[in-house]
C-alpha cells in the first residue's frame, strides 16, 4: 500500500510539472540518477598503507639487493594476515603418518606440540604474533590412474571437516593443499568452493605433483607456469568478491628453478596474498642455498619455510632449524610449515 502511495504521489508532482521546464527537469532527473549510481559503488577497504610497508621493510631484513620488499604490489584488502602475523602450520593428512605430522598424533597431543613451536617463534620475534594453521591435503598424488585417468585422490568431505574440527580447537586457519598429478587446476579447485568460500580456510598448491607427458607421479618432479597460479588466484579473488571476505592466501610450494615458470607473469591483487614457499628437504646449509637460489631471486610478494621432523636430520649435522636461524634469512619468512 505504501509503494503504491508513493507512485500516486510521484505522479501527481510531475503532472503538476508546467510543460516549459519538462526539458530541464529530464537534465535534473538524469543528473541525479548519475550521483545515485556513484553513490552506489563502495570502494574497498585496505590495510594501513604505512603499518603494511613499514612491516614489509621490516621482515626483508635488512636485505640490499633491491628485490625485496616487492615493488608495486597492491594493498590488500582489510583483514589480511600477512605480514601483521606470521602463519605456523601443521601439514599432513589425516590417512597417513607418514606424509605429516598432522596424520601423526591425535589432536589434543598434534596441539601440545604446537604449542611448543609457537613458544618458540613468540621469542624469536615478539613483534609478529604467531597464527596457528592446519596445511590439509585435500587432493593427494598417487601412483596410480584411478577411475578417471588423474592419477590423483580426492579426500571425503568428512575427512576435510575433521581438518576442521582440529583447526577450531585452536582458532586455527586451514590451508587444503592441492597435488595434481594428471588432473588440472580447473578440475579441481572448484572442488573445494564449499570450503574456499568460508573465511578462515586458504589454498595450497604443489607443483611437484603435477605431471606432465603421462609420468607417474613421484618418478619425477613436476611444474607449474605463472598462468596456474594466476588461474588459482583469479578464482580465490573472485570468491572473496563475491562472497565480501577477507583477503585470501595461496600458498606455491618450490624448491627447484625449474618447478615454476615465467614467475615474472604473476598477478598481485588486493583480494588474494601469494607465499612462495621453500619445500625442500635436507641440512641447513642446503636450505639455505634453495631458499637463497630459487625464493629470495625470484620474489613474487611473501616467502615461506617448510622444517621437516624427520627428513631434515637424516644428515649431517642431523639437526632441525630453529626459529633464531630463519629470523636470519633474507626476508624473513612469514609461512613456517611443519611436516
Amino acid at each position: 500500500m505504501k509503494q503504491i502511495t508513493f507512485y500516486l504521489l510521484l505522479f501527481a508532482l510531475v503532472a503538476c510539472q508546467p510543460k516549459t521546464d519538462s526539458t530541464k527537469q529530464t537534465s535534473d532527473d538524469k543528473s541525479g540518477s548519475e550521483t545515485e549510481k556513484t553513490e552506489e559503488i563502495v570502494q574497498p577497504v585496505t590495510v594501513d598503507s604505512a603499518a603494511y610497508f613499514g612491516k614489509l621493510n621490516e621482515i626483508i631484513n635488512g636485505d640490499t639487493t633491491g628485490l625485496w620488499p616487492v615493488k608495486n604490489q597492491p594493498l590488500p584488502l582489510k583483514g589480511a594476515i600477512l605480514p601483521f602475523k606470521r602463519i605456523v602450520a601443521y601439514y599432513g593428512n589425516l590417512y597417513s603418518k607418514k606424509m605429516g605430522v598432522l596424520g601423526e598424533y591425535a589432536p589434543d597431543e598434534l596441539w601440545r606440540r604446537f604449542d611448543v613451536e609457537k613458544t618458540a617463534w613468540e621469542k624469536a620475534d615478539p613483534n609478529t604474533p604467531v597464527q596457528p594453521a592446519i596445511h590439509y591435503i585435500a587432493v593427494v598424488a598417487q601412483g596410480i590412474p584411478m577411475s578417471d585417468n588423474t592419477y590423483c585422490k580426492r579426500m571425503p568431505e568428512q575427512q576435510i571437516d575433521s581438518a576442521l574440527k582440529i583447526a577450531a580447537m585452536r582458532n586455527a586457519i586451514v590451508f587444503l593443499d592441492i597435488q595434481l598429478g594428471h588432473s588440472t587446476y580447473q578440475n579441481e579447485v572448484p572442488r573445494l568452493e564449499k570450503y574456499l568460500k568460508m573465511p578462515h580456510v586458504h589454498l595450497g598448491i604443489d607443483p611437484e605433483f603435477v605431471m606432465e607427458d603421462g609420468i607417474i607421479p613421484g618418478k619425477k618432479i613436476g611444474k607449474i607456469d605463472a598462468a596456474d597460479v594466476n588461474y588459482c588466484s583469479d578464482y580465490l579473488a573472485e570468491l572473496v568478491k563475491t562472497h565480501n571476505l577477507p583477503p585470501k592466501i595461496l600458498i606455491v610450494h618450490r624448491f627447484t628453478q625449474g618447478m615454476v615458470r615465467n614467475y615474472k607473469n604473476i598477478t598481485l591483487k588486493p583480494e588474494v596474498q601469494i607465499v612462495m614457499h621453500m619445500d625442500g628437504w635436507g641440512e641447513p646449509v642446503l636450505k639455505r642455498s634453495t631458499y637463497r637460489l630459487y625464493i629470495h631471486k625470484e620474489p613474487v610478494q611473501f616467502t615461506g619455510f617448510k622444517l621437516f621432523y624427520k627428513n631434515d636430520l637424516k644428515k649431517s649435522p642431523n639437526i632441525l632449524m630453529t626459529p633464531d636461524d630463519l629470523m636470519k634469512l633474507k626476508p624473513q619468512p612469514v609461512y613456517i610449515q611443519y611436516q
